[in-house]
């Protein structure tokens, strides 16, 4: 007796790459021939559920047969497709049914994705991902390694061939600002047992996401003034915090409420838990877990889409939007004599669970810190000018 169904559509962003797959045919290899076999295979892509699935023949054709804007009768859709195919497609997550749509088609339908951009952000989260062990597996320990396995990198000054002619620049005036970026550098040696002080994690939190205004537009409609530029001034990135240490303030995650400058605390966390998901948040990346605070900078993809639907550069104007915070966070960290970082190597999906983020609704782009430097660099750090680390003595790593 077949099965019955609600109502059926297709997901709402699918793309189908043929690929080849190559097997090894032993009886050819021992009469002399070719050995390898060249299989042609369809691979499904669709961002909602994070994973390929390789797809029959069968399957292909129905997936051009199946809307995905419109709900459609079971009955009217049997007329083409077999019972096999469609249960293949039910259980790939590929078709959905009325009622039974998961979190994440949802937000993706209602977040006014293009459907490129879900695939560009679906393919770039990780899980479990521990990028220190994959690079100690590749044996990279040192650039010296890398220039021995892929050759020299392209010149580090790029010089134009076709150039016409140089023109001198006069040399700029120093100013304090120099001072400061020259004191700028991605911190990889926290001390492991300095708190932050609360009041300094508050200035650092106005400065780099606060509103410093905001004005009406229209009925229900806020613009926020704060110290970065931002797409359409939507600002759709929010800080998740990790604390660890901050005097006068438990271990946990919070979120920054920046309409009232306050923390809004989501759980609590002994010091073993905090510190297993900050190496797990940055992929491994011990020198990273060890600040005091881990800040997560994760977009509200509506709030931006609301204005640029389906807009093919909206994705890339958020990406860019965490530089921007980023660096005023350096600053702002330099200038209280912290250390501070950036990464993109971080385990997405684990950051969703912990924080209760719906993906593609919100999404970690990458993670921060700040906190106070060690009194011992263990870690190399990039600092050629001697502006952070004015001793002589060489990293260990």
């Amino acid at each position: 007796m077949p099965t019955a169904y609600r109502r059926l559509r297709r997901c709402a962003a699918l793309f189908l790459q043929p690929r080849e797959r190559l097997t090894l045919d032993l009886g050819a290899l021992l009469g002399g021939g070719n050995p390898l076999r060249v299989e042609p295979e369809w691979v499904a892509l669709a961002p909602h559920l994070g994973r390929e699935v390789a797809l029959g023949p069968a399957a292909v054709l129905a997936l051009g047969q199946i809307g995905e804007s419109q709900w459609t009768d079971r009955a009217q859709i049997a007329v083409q497709v077999s019972e096999a195919t469609l249960r293949e497609l039910l259980d790939a997550g590929l078709l959905i049914e009325e009622g039974a749509e998961p979190a994440a088609e949802q937000a993706l339908r209602a977040g006014w994705w293009h459907p490129l951009n879900a695939l560009a952000h679906a393919g770039s989260r990780w899980s479990g991902t521990d990028s220190e062990a994959a690079r100690r597996e590749a044996r990279f320990e040192a650039v010296s390694d890398l220039v021995a396995a892929q050759g020299a990198p392209p010149p580090h000054y790029h010089t134009r061939a076709d150039a016409q002619t140089r023109c001198a620049l006069p040399a700029p005036v120093r100013t304090v600002l120099d001072d400061l970026l020259a004191r700028r550098a991605t911190c990889r040696n926290f001390d492991p047992a300095a708190a932050l002080p609360l009041a300094t994690l508050s200035a650092l939190l106005k400065r780099v996401f606060g509103a410093q205004g905001e004005e009406t537009l229209a009925p229900g409609a806020v613009a926020v003034k704060k110290m970065s530029p931002s797409g359409g001034a939507l600002h759709p990135l929010e800080a998740y915090l990790l604390v660890q240490r901050v005097e006068g303030l438990e271990s946990g995650l919070y979120h920054y409420h920046v309409g009232a400058h306050a923390l809004d605390r989501l759980r609590l966390l002994d010091a073993p838990a905090a510190r297993a998901l900050a190496l797990v948040a940055v992929a491994g990346q011990d020198y990273f877990a060890a600040a005091p605070v881990l800040l997560v900078l994760s977009a509200r993809f509506p709030r931006s889409h609301w204005k640029y639907r389906n807009h093919p550069k909206i994705y890339r104007a958020i990406v860019l939007e965490a530089g921007h915070l980023s660096q005023n966070l350096y600053l702002a960290a330099t200038e209280h004599g912290l250390g501070a970082f950036i990464t993109a190597a971080i385990n997405e999906v684990e950051l969703e669970q912990a924080f209760g983020l719906t993906p593609f609704a919100e999404g970690p782009l990458a993670v921060c810190g700040i906190g106070a430097r060690a009194g011992e660099r263990c870690t190399v750090e990039f600092d050629p000018q001697g502006a952070v680390w004015r001793q002589a003595a060489p990293a260990t790593r």
